[in-house]
């Protein structure tokens, strides 16, 4: 074991170290996303209320990384910003412990203070990771660090449904505190795991050359079709919470007149349901991570081709294999943008200004998750089949911007 680790290169020992980070701060985050919702209910908030709240909180977490790019790369200050958005991010998930029971309003604000510090983080880290992805592969840096981050995500729901399974005395209220309160564990674990990759790597911007002229940032063509063609991805690619829905609405009340695979699917396995589609989003984002790195943009393409029809399986059929294979292929086009799509922007914008890069990157992408969220949920309550149409469609619209951006790569 020790010999292997002495063959890790600096840069490669970095990226795991930060995967760890991102590890527990998933275990945080993404455990508390599965019980939210039903927290949030249990202190007295309406449904129109979670809505908003859970659009806001979106809003927030993406619009603001564009601010904060810009910040990055005008101060050059990237651990600070980067620790600075950590402590902010994964304090606010056990601070949820602390509300009283009927504290919603409490409540909601550390769920958007939570999503204001992953806004703060995002482009600094990111950049952080670029530059070590530099001497190791743009693909398969960015997929090792997301299937560590989505192994988190997978503890973290499971770790909530175990506790609720065994802890069976108290109030509601008291089991759902006490889940918050056990997420400071992991919370805590990141921001000590921050500070050792810091203490090693205190200036991990000397893992890529300097460039030999400093320009300030500037659109070309090939960006613009690439953040084209990321904005119609996310209009397109249902968000988890309205898959949740429809799972516990058509799927947990089935009629025992169905198969009996239909007992997979009950509402005490609904947290598992997302814990295993991140357990697809973490091996599809190593495996077309380092495709990326072999093939370009043609990993891109495929991905996204192959897991835009999940809507179809899904929401097309009462049948829980056909949901299993839908949610199957929703990790994969999960891990793939979660890798791929970051990769990408290392390529295509320079160091100097890259942080600024992702912001835009990261502020494009959550404004359309956001509007297509919204309309994909309209046309959920007029028509399902609308919906569906809508969703392939804008995911497929994506591909030939794709290819636009792998050919072009002249400035405008």
């Amino acid at each position: 074991m020790k010999e292997k680790l002495r063959k890790l290169t600096p840069a490669m020992l970095f990226i795991l170290l930060f995967g760890m980070v991102s590890l527990f701060s998933d275990m945080t985050h993404e455990g508390a996303a599965s019980i939210n919702g039903a927290y949030l209910t249990l202190l007295g908030a309406s449904a129109a209320t979670i809505g908003f709240i859970s659009g806001l909180g979106e809003l927030v977490g993406y619009s603001l990384r564009y601010l904060f790019g810009r910040l990055t790369d005008r101060s050059k200050k990237y651990w600070p910003i980067t620790i600075i958005g950590y402590i902010i991010d994964v304090l606010a998930v056990p601070a949820l412990a602390l509300v009283g029971e009927n504290g919603w309003i409490l409540a909601c604000v550390f769920i958007i203070t939570e999503r204001a510090g992953k806004a703060i983080k995002k482009p600094a880290k990111n950049t952080l990771l670029s530059f070590a992805a530099s001497q190791e592969g743009a693909g398969k840096s960015f997929a090792i660090h997301e299937m560590l981050d989505q192994i988190g995500a997978f503890l973290g729901p499971v770790l909530l449904y175990l506790i609720m399974l065994f802890k069976t005395s108290g109030s509601t209220y008291r089991i759902y505190a006490f889940c918050f309160a056990v997420l400071a564990v992991p919370a805590a674990l990141t921001i000590i795991m921050l500070f050792v990759t810091k203490r090693k790597f205190p200036n991990p911007e000397r893992f890529e050359p300097e460039p030999e002229k400093s320009a300030p940032f500037k659109f070309e063509k090939r960006f613009l079709f690439y953040i084209a063609g990321i904005s119609l991805f996310a209009f397109g690619f249902i968000d988890y919470s309205l898959v949740l829905m429809h799972v516990s609405r058509e799927f947990t009340n089935l009629t025992s007149g169905l198969s009996d695979t239909s007992a997979l699917v009950n509402s005490g396995t609904l947290p598992l349901l997302y814990a295993g589609a991140m357990l697809v989003d973490a091996f599809s984002a190593l495996i077309f991570g380092i495709m990326y790195d072999k093939k370009g943009y043609r990993a891109l393409i495929l991905s996204t081709a192959i897991s835009a029809p999940f809507a179809f399986f899904i929401f097309a059929f009462k049948s829980v294999p056909m949901l299993l294979a839908g949610i199957i292929l929703w990790g994969i086009g999960m891990g793939a943008q979660e890798s791929v799509l970051k990769a990408v922007v290392s390529t295509i914008i320079p160091k100097d200004s890259r942080a600024t890069g992702y912001g835009i990157f990261e502020f494009a992408f959550g404004i359309f998750w956001f509007m297509g969220s919204w309309l994909l949920g309209v046309l959920y309550d007029v028509s399902i089949p609308a919906m569906i149409a809508v969703s392939i469609a804008a995911q497929l619209a994506a591909i030939p911007f794709y290819y636009l951006s792998s050919k072009n790569s002249q400035k405008i």
